[in-house]
């Protein structure tokens, strides 16, 4: 599949998932305290609570982070595998100036996200 279908499919799940159940999976894969820092929320617990069928739900800004980030992880962890896409999220990325991809996210810096993402998946060396 070629990167930009793989990134369209993976918006498409992405806006399709019910918030809760994004939440849920990110968790799972990046823990909670990943997940409130590039949500951008200083209170680590709330990722429990968005993750509830019934709890509650994340702001729109969160919830639009939160959508960047699954699309991120879906893309990464299929392509490589999740230890993988895991260490890309909290690593220094040249991409982006030697910020991690969390940072990025929670500071709104999605495009360039995007080419630092589209860069790992195209196995680009150059920045």
């Amino acid at each position: 599949m070629e990167v930009q279908d793989a990134i369209a499919a993976g918006h498409a799940e992405a806006a399709r998932l019910d918030v809760h159940d994004l939440v849920h999976r990110l968790n799972g894969h990046l823990g909670p305290l990943l997940v409130a820092t590039l949500a951008g929320s200083k209170d680590p617990k709330l990722p429990h609570k968005w993750a509830k069928p019934d709890g509650t739900v994340p702001g729109p800004a969160f919830q639009k982070r939160l959508q960047l980030a699954y699309r991120a992880w879906i893309l990464i962890a299929e392509a490589e595998t999740p230890g993988i896409a895991r260490a890309w999220f909290i690593g220094g990325n040249p991409f982006l100036n030697e910020d991690t991809p969390v940072t990025a996210i929670r500071e709104d810096r999605h495009r360039e996200l995007g080419t630092a993402l589209n860069a790992f998946l195209e196995d680009r060396q150059a920045v």
